[in-house]
């Protein structure tokens, strides 16, 4: 890496707050800033994208032990999902007025009790509750890491952390199957959400010692946006429920048509209410940075396949091959291999070609994975007709993380690093959501996902739409994604 002295003054004329009770010196002019608030960071991030997929494996087991049924346990993996995506701009918003020391901190707190009592859980109402106020304590907790990374570190630093998110990110998901699956065969479905009170125990121990403190203004309360945040979580809570109902219902039923209105009609309150709200949620302006919108919107179609995947294929491996929970997690440790070199290969790559290139790259390798997948029939053997296609798609989606999470932060001054935050991982955490609930529908045009000989009807279904959604999402990250490098891309901070 080489230095970029023109980086260093718009950086450091933005972060005298920051380190404002220590007289040290700027870390962009003198000494690196200390590696462990990124470590912290990137533990409570490990967990909240853990805890989207670690529930897939775990299921089945789940649903035998609380006699749940199969909408009931969908709502275990989207309630979580509805309460995250639904709560992160707001959540961003709460850590750029609120000290974001606090705001982390609180949200690892919540999060990690919320772990606890799921795994206590002795109903369907009781696990869904706890699940979702994991989701909302995520809500909180993602936007605070990330503008933690973005505020602590500068230059070469920063681009090695927003890497390394990225990376998280994408690998958290794939991880989440094997741990999920191991847990669940070895020590019973509780330990999956029990594992992270140990992990937001020390990461809370360990943060209350070394995030910096900063001083924060006084703020009021209509500077929070409520009505703003209650009506982006309602719209995307409806339009979850009703993806998630296709495929009792049907795409015509009432309830799914009706949800999709409701969904529509709040999202379309939500923007009357921003355009007017004296301090809203989203900032008028956030529309016009293009690398921040662009990012998000490949980070919400990719996470959606990266999701997608996981949920089809643990389905197919289990229903169709007879895969047993441990025997599944295990089958996607070359997925999560495949992920870690695509992001390796990315961040080396971000040093000699456009962000836009190495995206749409990984999209375009995505597709053809999914296309490979989409041939996998009922006589599959894994190392001949799953395999492949899963290690290209780990590899692509590597790789789109990464050139996303260094630019779509590019260019955020300080003070907004929670909200761009919170949009960047609103794409993600919504991604998550959309790619079950779209491929599997998809994918079980008449709830058919449960027989082996439906989900061999299904499985090709989805990964063809999930071919066509890469190809499409490769050619607008071409478009749309900045077209200069991630070293230049630091020169723009301001509009």
């Amino acid at each position: 890496m080489h230095a970029e002295p023109a980086a260093a003054p718009p950086a450091a004329a933005h972060h005298p707050a920051v380190h404002s009770p220590h007289p040290h010196p700027e870390p962009d002019a003198g000494p690196r800033a200390s590696w462990v608030v990124l470590a912290i960071a990137l533990a409570a991030q490990i967990l909240v994208v853990v805890d989207i997929s670690v529930v897939n494996t775990a299921l089945p087991s789940i649903g035998r032990d609380l006699g749940l049924t199969g909408s009931q346990l969908a709502w275990v993996v989207t309630g979580y999902l509805m309460m995250s995506g639904g709560g992160l701009l707001f959540g961003g918003r709460i850590a750029d007025l609120l000290s974001r020391k606090r705001v982390f901190l609180t949200g690892l707190l919540v999060f990690t009790g919320a772990s606890i009592v799921s795994g206590f859980a002795g109903s369907a109402t009781e696990l869904v509750a706890a699940r979702a106020a994991q989701g909302l304590s995520a809500a909180l907790l993602t936007p605070a890491a990330l503008s933690l990374i973005m505020t602590t570190y500068s230059g070469a630093q920063r681009r090695t952390g927003l890497a390394l998110w990225g990376a998280v990110g994408s690998l958290g998901v794939a991880a989440g199957v094997l741990l999920g699956g191991a847990l669940t065969t070895w020590a019973g479905w509780q330990t999956i959400f029990w594992i992270n009170a140990p992990i937001g125990a020390v990461a809370l121990l360990v943060g209350l010692k070394v995030i910096p403190r900063v001083t924060t203004p006084r703020v009021a309360l209509n500077q929070f946006d409520l009505l703003g945040a209650a009506t982006v979580i309602g719209s995307l809570a409806a339009l979850i429920y009703a993806l998630g109902a296709t495929e009792q219902h049907g795409w015509l039923s009432a309830r799914v048509l009706l949800s999709l209105a409701g969904a529509a009609l709040l999202a379309a309150g939500f923007i009357a209410m921003e355009r007017r709200a004296a301090s809203p949620l989203v900032p008028p302006h956030t529309w016009k940075v293009k690398p921040l919108v662009s990012g998000t919107t490949v980070m919400l179609g990719v996470t959606g396949i990266l999701v997608g995947t996981v949920f089809l294929t643990s389905i197919f491996v289990q229903t169709v091959m007879g895969y047993t929970a441990i025997r599944t997690g295990v089958a996607f440790v070359p997925f999560a291999l495949a992920i870690t070199v695509g992001t390796v290969v990315a961040k080396h790559a971000l040093a000699h070609l456009t962000p836009r290139v190495i995206a749409a790259a990984g999209l375009v390798l995505t597709a053809g994975g999914a296309l490979l997948l989409a041939q996998a029939g009922s006589g599959a053997t894994f190392a001949t007709d799953v395999l492949p296609g899963m290690a290209i798609i780990g590899l692509g989606v590597g790789m789109v993380f990464v050139p996303v999470s260094v630019t779509a932060m590019a260019g955020i001054p300080p003070q907004h690093a929670g909200m761009a935050s919170g949009f960047l991982m609103t794409g993600h955490e919504v991604g998550a959501a959309l790619g079950v609930a779209v491929l599997s529908a998809v994918a079980s045009s008449a709830g058919t996902l449960t027989t082996a000989a439906g989900v061999v009807d299904g499985f090709p279904r989805g990964f063809v739409a999930a071919a066509a959604l890469a190809v499409a999402l490769a050619v607008f990250a071409y478009l749309r994604m900045p077209a200069e490098r991630a070293e230049g891309a630091a020169m723009h901070m301001h509009h």
